[in-house]
């Protein structure tokens, strides 16, 4: 159950911000009077539809509860990996070391969280947003290694295919954000980083769903008696053709997570475009104004007045 909660609120925590992140960015976007004046921003203020000066305390709600979230995770993780008890938590060299490896990329991110809000609040430490996006995809890219590391040694089927999906995902994140620190004008890279935060979150609950609630099991698989909160190989298919199947719904329960964020990211930009009150703005054209048959013979007889003269 520990295991479940701990994936539930790392998935909240992914998908809040990854749609935080994606209305700000629209919103930047739209409010920009040009595709050259748009520059992406690391950090959002709170609440995003607000300029005014009155809700200056809740200007850095969104880095507070940042730092909170990975500081409460960087505790659990280490928790974890310090448990004495073999079987019921699950202390064996394996998780050990890849629960202390995930500790050392959330306290990564942590410091990355805290340059950032030192950065925003005060003037100890002025961060450029493109060394921002450098540091978080150099971050990004520690967390795929890990992740991608941690396949080899999984005695899990279910849970190597689950954390290769994360390792991707991760990949992408990096991506992006080298891309926002090359090109911090591309709007599209922008939205791709929001859109790869939605999909982690969603797939950490995928995962936490998949290894430890019976009802998610894929049938032919089933969960460690003595070993009782997840730790790796706690989830096992007995037959081949078992973990082929149970391989196979999570590709497709893959798919069916990047459908639903690029409907996130399509539903988002609709809805911030009516609240910004933004009318098409691309492949559009406006109406000339009509005029009056008498001023229109009027301008005719003008012009060829003049063609002759």
């Amino acid at each position: 159950m520990a295991a479940l909660l701990s994936h539930i609120m790392s998935s909240s925590a992914l998908l809040t911000l990854g749609v935080y992140h994606l209305i700000c960015t629209t919103i930047n976007h739209l409010k920009s009077p040009g595709s050259r004046d748009y520059v992406a921003k690391p950090y959002h203020p709170f609440p995003p539809f607000s300029s005014t000066s009155s809700h200056s305390r809740l200007k850095h709600l969104q880095l507070y509860l940042l730092v909170l979230c990975l500081l409460v995770a960087f505790a659990h993780q280490t928790l974890v990996s310090s448990d004495s008890d073999p079987l019921l938590k699950g202390r064996t060299p394996v998780h050990c070391f890849t629960s202390l490896q995930s500790a050392g990329v959330l306290f990564l991110f942590l410091l990355l969280s805290l340059f950032l809000l030192l950065s925003q609040s005060t003037s100890l430490l002025p961060l450029p947003p493109d060394l921002f996006f450098a540091l978080a995809s150099g971050a990004f890219f520690l967390q795929f290694s890990v992740s991608a590391s941690s396949v080899s040694v999984q005695t899990s089927d279910l849970q190597a295919k689950c954390d290769s999906i994360s390792a991707r995902i991760s990949a992408l994140s990096s991506l992006m954000c080298l891309i926002l620190a090359c090109q911090p004008k591309l709007f599209v890279a922008d939205v791709g980083l929001g859109a790869s935060l939605c999909l982690q979150g969603l797939w950490v609950l995928q995962t936490g769903l998949s290894l430890f609630v019976e009802a998610f099991i894929p049938e032919g698989c089933h969960r460690l008696l003595d070993v009782v909160n997840g730790v790796e190989g706690s989830t096992k298919c007995d037959l081949v053709d078992s973990r082929l199947r149970a391989v196979a719904i999570l590709d497709l329960c893959f798919v069916i997570h990047v459908m639903f964020v690029l409907l996130i990211v399509i539903v988002a930009y609709g809805a911030v475009a009516k609240s910004v009150g933004v009318s098409r703005r691309f492949g559009s054209y406006e109406a000339l104004p009509t005029l009056p048959s008498g001023d229109s013979n009027h301008v005719q007889m003008k012009t060829i007045s003049g063609t002759q003269a």
